[in-house]
This record gives structure tokens, C-alpha cells and sequence, in this order.
């Protein structure tokens, strides 16, 4: 990969190529709802993307937002507010998190979704058939093909209807900054000519650092061994450029992790499978984990079995749940999910030892709480049983820039920058300072919440 440079210069002397309002630097889900935001406040706004097409990290996500009391939700009869899931955030992050931010965040996410529901049409409802992992209620809304392409695709439609510019095949690589304040910024185009653009107002929304092997290593070496399923465009750029303005960061060791990607194949495997009563296994047929813990930590846990791999098992009622996913569906059109009628011949498909394998599945308890300290209900796997090879993924970091509730950069005297936001991978997010403070759907809570405050800021 190219070296990253955080380049930050003063002013260019002779003015800038272009001057706009509010600038935003990534067309992912932060930046577009940013943007959105802005606009419909009477700011004047252009969005800059490095990419030929608004993508992001939000593409390759099965595009969840988790929210409490929504009018979708409301409408559901779910007893749920954000107070809850505060205390569901903080619990999952050991008390790790800012209380403010989290406050800001669960108030502000329910408006989000019911704005993006009602006012722009985005065909949202909420996952009603399976729990996640540490949610004390069902409050993940997404549309309907349950992925993250189709929320980048309607926002990035919505942009266009409003008549919002988003200019492609350029990547800012320049940070210009009188002081404190932030004058503007430099692009290069895919030409590779240079053009500065002024600002009023700097929204970073560049997303994370996965993408950039340097920083994964330093500061999330747990993880550096795991493939790589986020955007190569997260480089890390708002951290680099944060470091050199004295912007304070947090938590750069968190990250998202996923334990249950097929291998190979590269494709996600909802973890709807696990909790639904599936399990996972390693290379010996045997089970390693309470894997009701959460997918995040599940990454490291498969990693360390031998091969760097693991076996999801799971039964076809459980499969007809997880085929509301693109995802999934795509993973058996591709041959990733072996079917069988028994123990024995699934071992054989997936090359288990099906001696162990059967005990494995025979010693799982119905009603009870086995030696992991998982509980299971009264449904146990039945014929057919289905199991798909799957290893540790590191989808994106959850560290960055730390914000005030409206995505304002904080410097590290504790001061607030004039006019810098971050949202979305770009800021540090609610998920503590490693990988098991990540409740399902944080990413795109962080992204969508903090996007839409920044813009009206």
C-alpha cells in the first residue's frame, strides 16, 4: 500500500481554486447523511470522494442501525428508549466510553431514523426475528435487502434529488489550517492535478484506519493477522492529520472484528446463525467458546484455532432466518454452506473428525447452561445441518478523533475546534478501547448520529 502522509500546511497564498460552505471529506454513510443535513439547513455543501462511486466501509456492512425509540420500533410494541440503550452500550464497553457522547448519540439516532424513514422515504424496518449480541432489545432497523449497499445507494440518491454535488476520483491529501481554524483543504484528482477548495466548516467523515497496515500494526496488533474486510480507502488520514494539529485522540485499539466470514469466499455469514442456537467449531470438531459473547471478539477467537479457522454449525430453520440477508444468500449461491443429513456426513463434507464432531453436537444442552457459561433454549439442531468454514475479520477500527456529542474535534488542551468535525470511523467511537466493547451496530450509530449533528451544526 502507498505510504500515507499527513500533509497540513498554512493557507495557500494566493486563495483557493474554490471556496464552499460546508466541506465533507468521504461519501460514505456519514458523509451523505452529513451532507443531507447541511443542506436541508441552508448550507451550502459539496461532498468529496476518493472513490469512482460513494462506497465506504457502509457497503460492505449489512447496513444495521441500531436505534431506540424510533416510530418503527414504537409501532412494534418494543418497551425500548435510549436510556436503555445507553446502559447497553456502557455495559458492553466495561464503562469505557464517554457518558456524554453516548447520551448524544442514543438521543440523537432515533431522529435520525425517522427523518431518513419519513421525510426521504428510506423503506427502514426493524429485524424482528433474532436478538444480537448485548441488546436488551430488537432495534436494529435496516432496509430490505439487509445490506449496506442499499443504504449507500438510496443516500447517494437522495444526495442527487437534492441537488448535493459529489465529486469523485478525488482524494484531499492536504490539510490547510490558519491557527486553529481550518481554511480548506487540497485534492488530487485521478490526473493526478491538484486543487484547493476553502471551507467554513471541515466535516471529516474518511472513515477509519483498517485499510492502512502500518497503523493496524501499531495500534491493533491483535487483529493484524485477520483479513481485511473493510474499504482500502480507510487510511487513517483524520488521525494523521489530527496528530499534527494536536487533536486529541481515544481508544485507537478498538476495533470491530467478525468471527464468522466464509473462507474463501470472503463473504460475511450473519451471526443470526449463532444466535439462533448454532455453533462453532474448530478444525478438531470441537467447540472453544461462549459465542453469545458477541462477533466482534469472535474474530480473535477464531484466529487463534489451528488453521485460523473455524466451522459455523447451524440447521436449515436457522438458515431460512439468515436468508434475509444478501450476504448469506450469496454464500450458498456461491457453495460456501455445506448441507447434511446427519453429524457424520457433514463432518465428512467440511473434513471434520466426525467421531468428536457428533459429541461435540450431542453434548450441546437443551434448557441449560453449558461449560462455556452459554445458555441454550428448548430448540436444538436438527436435520438438515448446515456448516460453513469461516475465519477472523477485522471490519473497521472503532478509535479516532475524539468529539463533543456534534462530531466537534476536540484538541488535546481540551478546547474544541472552531470549525472541524469528524464522524462516522473518522471520530472515536462508543465501543471502549478494544474489541469487546463493540455492540452490534455501533459503526453505523457513530456514522449516522454524528454525521447528522455535524451537518447542522
Amino acid at each position: 500500500m502507498t505510504q500515507v502522509k499527513a500533509d497540513v500546511q498554512p493557507e495557500p497564498s494566493g486563495g483557493y481554486d474554490l471556496d464552499i460552505e460546508t466541506l465533507i471529506i468521504g461519501a460514505g454513510a456519514a458523509g451523505m447523511v452529513a451532507a443531507l443535513a447541511a443542506h436541508e439547513d441552508g448550507q451550502r455543501v459539496l461532498v468529496v470522494e476518493a472513490d469512482a462511486v460513494p462506497s465506504g466501509s457502509t457497503a460492505l456492512s449489512a447496513g444495521l442501525i441500531p436505534a431506540a425509540g424510533t416510530r418503527i420500533q414504537n409501532a412494534a410494541g418494543i418497551p425500548d428508549d435510549p436510556a436503555q440503550f445507553a446502559d447497553d452500550i456502557q455495559k458492553k464497553a466495561h464503562g469505557e466510553n464517554d457518558p456524554e457522547l453516548v447520551r448524544a448519540l442514543v438521543e440523537t439516532i432515533p431522529t435520525v431514523i425517522d427523518w431518513l424513514a419519513d421525510r426521504h422515504g428510506l423503506a427502514f424496518s426493524l429485524v424482528d426475528d433474532f436478538d444480537y449480541p448485548g441488546h436488551s432489545h430488537r432495534r436494529m432497523h435496516g432496509l430490505p435487502s439487509r445490506s449496506g449497499a442499499e443504504l449507500v445507494d438510496g443516500l447517494r440518491k437522495l444526495c442527487e434529488n437534492e441537488g448535493i454535488d459529489i465529486v469523485c476520483n478525488r482524494r484531499a491529501t492536504t490539510l490547510h489550517v490558519n491557527d486553529r481554524k481550518i481554511g480548506g483543504i487540497a485534492v488530487r484528482g485521478s490526473d493526478g492535478r491538484d486543487e484547493t477548495i476553502g471551507c467554513q466548516k471541515l466535516i471529516l467523515a474518511c472513515n477509519g484506519f483498517g485499510g492502512n497496515r502500518a497503523m493496524v500494526a501499531e495500534h491493533l496488533p491483535a487483529i493484524r493477522q485477520g483479513v481485511w474486510f473493510g474499504h482500502d480507502g480507510n487510511r487513517g488520514e483524520a488521525v494523521l492529520w489530527g496528530n499534527e494539529i494536536g487533536a486529541e485522540t481515544r481508544h485507537l485499539g478498538a476495533f470491530q472484528g467478525h468471527g464468522n466470514v466464509a473462507h474463501p469466499h470472503g463473504i460475511l455469514i450473519t451471526w443470526a446463525v449463532i444466535m439462533e442456537g448454532g455453533v462453532q467449531v474448530n478444525a478438531l470438531g470441537e467447540r472453544f467458546w461462549n459465542e453469545t459473547l458477541g462477533y466482534s471478539e469472535a474474530a480473535r477467537k477464531v484466529l487463534a484455532q489451528p488453521g485460523r479457522t473455524a466451522f459455523a454449525i447451524f440447521d436449515e430453520g436457522i438458515a431460512q432466518i439468515a436468508a434475509q440477508f444478501e450476504d448469506f444468500r450469496l454464500a450458498d449461491a456461491q457453495g460456501a454452506i455445506q448441507r447434511a443429513n446427519t453429524p457424520a456426513e457433514l463432518a465428512e463434507k467440511l473434513g471434520l473428525p466426525a467421531q468428536v464432531f457428533e459429541r461435540t453436537l450431542a453434548s450441546i444442552p437443551q434448557d441449560g447452561t453449558d461449560n462455556f457459561g452459554r445458555t441454550f433454549g428448548a430448540k436444538v439442531l436438527s436435520a438438515p445441518f448446515c456448516g460453513v468454514r469461516v475465519t477472523g475479520a477485522l471490519f473497521h477500527t472503532q478509535g479516532g478523533l475524539r468529539t463533543s456529542g456534534c462530531g466537534q474535534v476536540y484538541h488535546t488542551d481540551g478546547t474544541l475546534f472552531p470549525n472541524l468535525f469528524a464522524c462516522g470511523g473518522a471520530a472515536c467511537g462508543v465501543s471502549g478501547s478494544n474489541d469487546s466493547g463493540y455492540l452490534s451496530g455501533n459503526g453505523l450509530l457513530a456514522a449516522l448520529a454524528l454525521g447528522y449533528c455535524a451537518g447542522r451544526f
